[in-house]
């Protein structure tokens, strides 16, 4: 089963801080997601993201007892760094 990015109105958020309204990220995603919203954002699969978290591959780790939440403008800026530039750039 694939999971689905939720919308920030379809859901509810974890309070924000920082002047960041009802939990919700710059770019208009979650502050947190789960391993299926992070496995979708990145394109991968869940066995995936729990190896590179075990790796600490990723940036934005939060632990909550069994779960596993990322910060989702820390996975959004990681992705912009590893990019390879256009050629255009």
């Amino acid at each position: 089963m694939r999971a689905t990015l939720t919308t920030p109105s379809s859901r509810p958020h974890l309070t924000a801080d920082g002047g960041r309204e009802h939990g919700i990220s710059r770019r208009g995603l979650p502050l947190f997601l789960n391993v299926d919203e992070a496995a979708e954002l990145l394109r991968t699969t869940r066995r995936a993201i729990y190896a590179m978290v075990e790796r600490r591959q990723l940036p934005g780790v939060v632990r909550l007892r069994r779960r596993v939440l990322f910060r989702a403008d820390d996975l959004l800026d990681w992705l912009d760094q590893k990019r390879a530039p256009s050629p255009e750039e």
